[in-house]
């Protein structure tokens, strides 16, 4: 009995072995597998290209807080010609305009949630320009007609906007068209033919003096 008590042990042992040997051997190949398995790569970065700096601060501080942008002459002058108020626009929208309270020549432009500062910018062509720097935004007022633009987006935010004004004019361009610079000019029509009944007849006279002369 005391032979089977001490066999016991030496038994268990022998028995455990083969499972620990096979676990030491599976935790050495996962360890294997992982430590051959490559890190996975770095996705390269874009190199980013440095804005100007100019630029770049225009972007960053909005139009009429920042105390260093300054209107010239000319472009107070053009803030006069600005209509102000609410505008309609095409498919029932509407821009409100509405000179700023602290800044002159500066104005806050609103087209339903979006609210944009904007300054007169001159223009060569003789439209009204105002800009918001920042947003990207730029409204434009022609003689007959403004719009709302999203530089950024590249698309127009409120179209065909008349102010009172404009709308009067718009109506007498369409009611008087201008002619179009494509479309050719009238033909010049043709002279009429001389009447031979009306040319002045050659006195006789006149070949006398000649004749006299040849004999």
């Amino acid at each position: 009995m005391n032979f089977v008590f001490a066999i016991l042990p030496c038994a268990l042992l022998i028995a455990a072995a083969p499972m620990s040997a096979g676990a030491q051997a599976a935790n050495g190949k996962q360890a294997a597998t992982t430590a051959t398995k490559p890190a996975p790569k770095k996705a390269p970065r874009k190199n980013a290209k440095p804005a100007n700096g100019v630029k770049a601060i225009e972007e960053a501080v909005e139009v009429d807080d920042d105390p260093h942008v300054e209107l010239s002459p000319g472009e107070l002058e053009v803030a006069k010609k600005v209509y102000v108020g609410d505008i309609p626009c095409e498919l029932g929208a509407t821009v409100h305009i509405t000179p700023h309270k602290k800044r002159a020549g500066f104005f806050i432009v609103r087209a339903g949630i979006q609210r944009f500062r904007m300054q007169p910018v001159a223009s060569r062509t003789g439209a009204i320009r105002l800009e918001d720097p920042r947003a990207g935004a730029m409204w434009l007022q022609l003689g007959n007609k403004s719009m709302l633009m999203s530089q950024k987006m590249g698309r127009r935010l409120a179209d065909d906007c008349k102010a009172p004004d404009q709308a009067v004019l718009d109506a007498h361009l369409k009611n008087n068209p201008l002619p179009s610079l494509l479309e050719p000019l009238p033909a010049a029509k043709p002279a009429a033919p001389a009447d031979p009944a009306a040319a002045p007849a050659v006195a006789p006279a006149a070949a006398a003096p000649a004749a006299d002369a040849a004999k």
